[in-house]
């Protein structure tokens, strides 16, 4: 039961950790009154890591947290402090990384015991109520009668978290060799199950960067079969599964399952924008229907559900609704039979409802077994019909499903997630020339660039209203930087490019460390923790210094820095061992890798018509290009400086130290990457 009584968290702004408020545990969030009572009292400190959207976050709270004799055990024994891993990823890193070192297992909830000082010593996940009860004695027996013992186990952990994100500075500089790529798309594409789509094993996670790497390879060497069937059974597998909202559109985080089907219900912002982006460099490469339908039908969730009036996105929904999960989304044959009327049988079958779809207590995940060209053969129908029909019924079934309870809303605006779903809408743009999602991405740019960045660059992590909070870490100004560049792409207002370049001067400064050619994750000018932390493994979200050395490269050509185009170099040729021997994990800095196998090109417009030529352009899914362009001839990027000529349009294809014969027409570009 939930005490009346409020604890430290007053005040917060997290949903997540406002949604421990009343619990009986005294919570403190992250800072200088919990570490100053820790080292006061020389009481050990529980570090306690989850999100507002996490099943078991929920499920632990309800147990233990909520009950009374267990947060009494807490109380006296530990500094309790709450952290919500969104809106502290640099603490979440930290204590993950030791709990990974000391268990060989992380995820949410996450719970790390640190000394006073906050080094820490031991810690797991989720733990059932009698299991938790005894581990808190045992921990608090530990630190009274043996803690030279923990000290030295905490020096070990700190030291192994330190060094885990270390990456030594390579002293050769070879060339990135075909073969070296080659080597890794082989190794990348043998993890795939060839079958279901992902990779393979459960759970299922998407892995956006992985099959973007995939579909950027195949777009250089067509020959390889193999990578864009990997790309293609991914993205039509995941569509017909219970891990797309069938009727709203829209992400659940994973599947629990190898034919995901079963998703973990919560829907995040990060796994929809990747994929929203995803589907429209898929839909650009090879135009299938079923790209189309999912960009849009995504497009259309993030728009209905995770969009503020300030025109920024929300984090996340959570996966359950009135205490169970997944409630919000199963249904039962009597419900569509109630709802639909006599068009519930052609839905039933449609979405395989107490058939393939069936999961427990009667209830069916909504999920598709066949393309909707055989389900429109199976029932005699030609599939302009099935598609309106289909389009009829999801109506008719969202309406409906909106009058049942939400799931929870986590309304924090993370700049770096925000940025993800920037991008992501610029994709969506030059795929389908949809102005609204243009609109979308400049609204959500617009409130950042005036309210979360400073002018000399600084951004900050996230913004509650139009208030910002926590100094941004590097994966804000990697993302952001990434997003505006995007956004100038497809508007050619030079105000976003030379944002981007403000920022990266910016990381320049305060996100350096001597000994590395990686950027810090933190700056230097922040709260400093235990141990240092360098983000450079991409996983379900790119790392983010893979992003940052694509946004130095691309930035580099634009502004002719050639500091800039050497730092990159350096930052993937430190990664060189891990692309030949963890590729899965370094799929985005292998998408940098393949601008050095093939000829990458700066695609510069230059004329009246400069902005219809790039969208032309950006039509095509050209991976291996950046376009850019102006209308006039002020623009303050060095790359098309002295090339406008009035009343004439030119294309300038250059690379970072020459350029070739300009040309007029777009069809004479596209022979440059055929």
């Amino acid at each position: 039961m939930s005490a009346s009584k409020e604890n430290h968290l007053a005040g917060q702004t997290s949903p997540y950790l406002l949604q421990h408020l009343y619990n009986p545990v005294d919570w403190y969030p992250w800072g200088d009154e919990a570490l100053s009572k820790a080292r006061r009292e020389n009481k050990p400190i529980l570090v306690s890591i989850g999100y507002s959207a996490c099943h078991w976050c929920h499920v632990m709270e309800r147990e233990s947290f909520e009950d009374g004799q267990i947060a009494a055990l807490m109380n006296e024994n530990f500094v309790c402090i709450k952290v919500d891993r969104e809106e502290r990823p640099d603490i979440d890193h930290l204590y993950m990384n030791a709990v990974q070192l000391i268990s060989r297992h992380g995820g949410w909830p996450l719970n790390c015991f640190a000394l006073p000082d906050g080094r820490p010593f031991w810690g797991a996940t989720y733990f059932p109520k009698d299991q938790w009860k005894n581990i808190l004695v045992r921990i608090a027996e530990l630190f009274k009668n043996h803690l030279p013992d923990l000290e030295e186990q905490a020096d070990k952990v700190t030291q192994g978290v330190a060094k885990s994100s270390e990456l030594p500075m390579s002293e050769q500089d070879e060339d990135f060799s075909e073969e070296l790529i080659a080597n890794m798309a082989q190794s990348v594409i043998e993890s795939v199950d060839m079958d279901n789509g992902g990779t393979r094993g459960t759970p299922k996670f998407p892995l956006p960067s992985l099959f973007e790497f995939l579909l950027h390879y195949n777009s250089l060497y067509p020959e390889n079969k193999r990578a864009i069937k990997a790309v293609d059974t991914t993205l039509e597998k995941m569509s017909m599964g219970g891990i797309y909202d069938q009727v709203g559109g829209g992400f659940a985080r994973y599947a629990t399952d190898e034919k995901w089907k079963i998703p973990h219900f919560e829907k995040m912002l990060y796994d929809n924008a990747q994929l929203i982006a995803l589907y429209a460099k898929a839909w650009k490469a090879n135009p299938e229907l079923t790209y189309k339908k999912v960009l849009t039908g995504s497009i259309a969730f993030i728009r209905r559900e995770l969009t503020s009036t300030d025109g920024t996105f929300y984090a996340a929904l959570d996966a359950d609704s009135e205490g169970e999960e997944g409630k919000y989304y199963l249904w039962t044959e009597g419900e569509l039979e109630e709802i639909l009327g006599d068009d519930a049988g052609l839905a039933i079958d449609y979405f395989n409802v107490g058939g393939e779809g069936f999961w427990e207590k009667g209830k069916s995940i909504l999920l598709k077994t066949m393309s909707d060209v055989a389900f429109a053969q199976k029932h005699n129908m030609d599939s302009g019909t099935l598609e309106k029909k289909i389009s009829s019924l999801k109506e008719r079934l969202l309406k409906a499903r909106e009058r049942r309870k939400k799931p929870g809303l986590d309304d924090k605006v993370i700049v770096s997630w925000n940025a993800l779903m920037i991008e992501a809408l610029t994709e969506a743009f030059s795929a389908l020339h949809k102005e609204e999602y243009k609109e979308m991405a400049q609204k959500a740019t617009d409130f950042i660039l005036e309210n979360a960045m400073e002018k000399d660059g600084k951004l900050y992590h996230g913004l509650h209203g139009d208030k910002p909070y926590i100094d941004g870490f590097l994966e804000d100004y990697a993302a952001f930087i990434r997003a505006v560049m995007k956004l100038y792409q497809v508007t050619l207002d030079e105000k976003y490019i030379l944002a981007a370049y403000k920022m990266v001067e910016y990381v320049m400064q305060s996100f350096n460390q001597p000994g590395t050619h990686m950027f810090t994750f933190s700056s230097g000018e922040g709260e400093q923790l235990v141990a240092p932390y360098y983000d450079f493994q991409d996983n379900v979200i790119p790392s983010a210094n893979s992003i940052m050395a694509r946004n130095l490269f691309y930035l580099g050509h634009l502004f002719e820095r050639s500091d800039w185009l050497d730092r990159s170099r350096k930052m993937l040729n430190d990664m060189r061992p891990h692309l030949e021997q963890y590729g899965n994990w370094a799929t985005n800095w292998g998408v940098l890798g393949l601008h050095y196998t093939k000829k990458f090109m700066v695609l510069a417009v230059c004329g009246n018509n400069a902005h219809t030529i790039c969208q032309q352009l950006q039509s095509h899914y050209l991976p291996n290009a950046f376009v850019c362009g102006t209308i006039h001839s002020k623009s303050q990027l060095p790359v098309l400086q002295n090339r406008f000529v009035e009343n004439e349009d030119v294309i300038y294809p250059c690379t970072a130290k020459e350029c070739q014969q300009p040309v007029k027409e777009i069809h004479h570009v596209l022979k440059l990457f055929r």
